[in-house]
């Protein structure tokens, strides 16, 4: 697919040959043509040589979304070092830990940020961004990056609470690339309006990279807000644009929505959970077509596509394998199950993890001959869509965030205010879900919601604290004593929810 011994920047440099004045970023004040984003990202990468950084190092990045972190991951590219981008709604003990596991050799920060990294690392190698900013007539570094480098970790709540982090090579994400210009028929032409945070491989991943890496042009904001969204779309007239259901929620119900011309959109993209129909349904209504894209992590993120021209036939389901991908529906035993039967998604193609960062045993059991296991349960149609039941691992996806009950039922389980709790999803119009405790009191007397909520502060970032609660007086359990799940969000429909 590509020449032995490339790496990613150099598609950022061949398209700075091709089309060197072309705008490759724009980001607030600044724009940056495909010409200058290729020095910057040389530049970068020198810098990051001379502090030592070599192949398969690893450089950590702490910040809002920012052209800095694009360019540090094509610089690592270029150095066969991988890039680590943190999660910067996380809490210092969350980074702690991650840090520790993954061991950077530096790690750049925004001024935000900067104390809150030091604290994290508690040594001598956070650099501010401003670092970043001022390089000029840097020293050239040596370009020994390759398509079998690792080149992103990125780090995911495991079903026990535990971090794992999914190792990336080059390889897997210039293959995701091939599947996101498939799935918008990408092109130089296209615009690419970005606000999902880049530190996700969906943000990141899904329509930002893979524009760069065909010529388009990225118009980058920092943070998501429906109104400049709304004002950015008719001035700078994007034909993309990346959402969750939340983020489709804020933008449909905003003042504007009706008043603003979104004719450039040749569509829009939604990810990260299924799509309720309720949330595409004024886009649809405006002309706007709204497609799916199903992945993980782990998939680099695009493995199954709705693509604009197929979304308004089949509104409930995530599409069809993307290009350069398979799709399997296994029983418990791994074998297939027919059409229209339900069973756990599998996921074979180039761009699926390498492994798990330093943990075998989870590389293990999440991939077998090839092919990783989701988690998801689902079924396909005879035609071949593919359709999303439930969550075999219990995530829950609140406004795109994957929050997974594990790490909130270890802080319950260090109460004495339960006699048992768990954690599952509630439906919820705004963030398209919410967790929810559900709990047995542990004496006679329910303790306050607050007193609930409070357990978590300061402990877990604040989009993973549960949003209500519910008192029952037994948790269902099967013969073995596990919480069935299900039952309990069952529970939700019978019982108080306390906000």
């Amino acid at each position: 697919m590509w020449d032995k011994g490339s790496d990613l920047a150099s598609w950022i440099d061949r398209w700075a040959g091709h089309q060197p004045d072309a705008l490759a970023i724009e980001f607030e004040e600044s724009r940056t043509s495909y010409r200058e984003l290729s020095l910057r990202i040389a530049d970068v990468a020198a810098w990051l040589h001379d502090r030592g950084v070599c192949p398969g190092d690893r450089v950590a990045w702490l910040g809002t979304n920012d052209p800095a972190s694009i360019c540090l991951l094509l610089a690592c590219s270029r150095l066969g070092a991988i890039f680590l981008p943190l999660n910067s709604r996380l809490v210092v003990s969350e980074h702690q830990w991650i840090l520790q596991d993954a061991e950077p050799q530096v790690l750049i920060a925004e001024e935000m940020f900067f104390d809150h990294a030091q604290e994290a690392v508690q040594n001598n190698i956070v650099h501010l961004l401003d670092e970043l900013t001022g390089i000029e007539n840097a020293s050239t570094a040596p370009r020994v990056g390759r398509p079998s480098d690792a080149i992103l970790l990125a780090y995911t709540s495991g079903t026990t609470g535990t971090p794992k982090g999914a190792l990336l090579t080059q390889s897997a994400l210039a293959s995701n690339a091939v599947n996101s210009a498939h799935a918008h028929d990408l092109t130089p032409q296209d615009r690419i309006l970005t606000f999902l945070p880049l530190f996700h491989v969906g943000g990141l991943n899904i329509q930002t990279l893979p524009a760069l890496m065909t010529g388009a042009s990225v118009l980058l904001h920092r943070a998501f807000d429906p109104g400049e969204w709304l004002k950015d779309v008719e001035r700078w007239q994007p034909t993309w644009s990346l959402f969750v259901p939340a983020t489709l929620n804020a933008v449909a119900s905003h003042p504007q929505f009706e008043k603003t011309e979104l004719s450039s959109l040749k569509g829009l993209m939604a990810g990260s959970s299924t799509i309720p129909e309720a949330a595409t349904r004024p886009f649809f209504e405006r002309g706007i077509p709204v497609g799916q894209v199903y992945g993980a992590t782990e998939t680099s993120p695009t493995a199954i596509v709705m693509r604009i021209d197929q979304a308004h036939t089949r509104p409930t389901s995530c599409g069809k394998p993307a290009t350069l991908c398979e799709v399997r529906i296994v029983n418990d035993d791994g074998a297939d199950v027919s059409p229209g039967s339900t069973g756990e998604l599998w996921v074979r193609g180039p761009n699926i993890l390498s492994e798990y960062w330093r943990n075998p045993e989870a590389t293990s059991a999440s991939i077998t001959d090839g092919w990783f296991h989701t988690g998801d349960v689902g079924h396909a149609d005879s035609d071949g869509w593919i359709y999303i039941d439930d969550r075999k691992k219990d995530v829950v996806i609140s406004g795109g965030e994957n929050i997974y009950p594990a790490e909130l039922e270890n802080i319950l389980a260090e109460s004495p205010l339960f006699a048992e709790s768990t954690v599952v999803g509630m439906p919820d119009d705004r963030w398209g879900e919410i967790p929810v405790v559900v709990a047995v009191a542990a004496g006679d007397t329910q303790p306050s919601s607050a007193d609930v909520l409070d357990l978590f502060a300061g402990r877990l970032a604040t989009f993973k604290h549960p949003k209500r609660v519910v008192w029952v007086e037994a948790l269902p359990r099967n013969v073995m004593g596990k919480i069935l799940k299900h039952e309990v969000r069952e529970l939700l429909n019978d019982n108080e929810v306390v906000d």
